[in-house]
């Protein structure tokens, strides 16, 4: 278990001026990282150092996909000026956590501009739109070369940023028994901060600019 990427809602100005904001930021370029057809989204993907990713991401305007959970979830969150929506935890197996939720997880892509699919399987995204601090699990299914973090991890990426800690506003021991994990079993720093909304308030980043923290 690991944290395998974040997602950030685009704002009212547009996916691509998020990302650019975001980028300018962290000293870094996002890419165009295509559409999840089945969500009813699309994303724009950073790498970072670490095997972990930033997304930022933004609903189709689409009937079709109108009632897919997350693209209302990501619409509700942009039309809310935008902002941190979910962390997300990879898993090497999610049938154990199938069993725990007693429920089966459900299969995602993504169709990247070059026209490569991207898959996994998901669980607990109906959860996270229930209490924004939990976050759901992934399994993915391509080469590890696919993974959007790879560039990062292999050097392509030069002095990509990195995460140093979060802040979640929410119950500590429900988010760890979520996770299945005992206290301090999280593999990355978290601060639990209080407030009136829950879910991914900041993140840390690492840049060649020395730390920038993002609310």
């Amino acid at each position: 278990m690991r944290l395998d990427h974040l997602s950030y809602a685009a704002g009212p100005d547009g996916l691509a001026a998020t990302a650019q904001r975001l980028g300018g930021v962290l000293g870094a370029g996002f890419r165009d990282g295509g559409m999840h057809p089945r969500f009813g989204t699309r994303n724009f993907v950073l790498p970072l150092a670490g095997g972990t990713y930033l997304e930022v991401v933004a609903a189709l305007d689409h009937p079709a996909a109108d009632r897919a959970p997350f693209r209302q979830a990501v619409r509700a969150r942009t039309e809310n000026g935008g902002g941190w929506l979910a962390w997300v935890v990879a898993v090497d197996d999610i049938e154990p956590f199938e069993r725990r939720l007693d429920r089966p997880s459900v299969a995602g892509h993504r169709r990247r501009p070059d026209g490569v699919d991207l898959t996994w399987r998901q669980i607990g995204l109906l959860d996270l739109l229930d209490d924004p601090a939990l976050p759901f699990f992934v399994q993915w299914q391509v080469d590890p070369a696919l993974h959007p973090a790879a560039d990062a991890a292999n050097g392509g990426a030069a002095r990509a940023p990195g995460i140093e800690r979060v802040e979640i506003c929410g119950d500590r021991d429900k988010v760890l028994d979520w996770l299945g994990q005992p206290v301090g079993g999280i593999d990355f720093p978290v601060d639990w901060v209080e407030g009136e909304d829950p879910g991914l308030t900041a993140v840390h980043f690492s840049t060649a600019r020395g730390s920038v923290r993002i609310d």
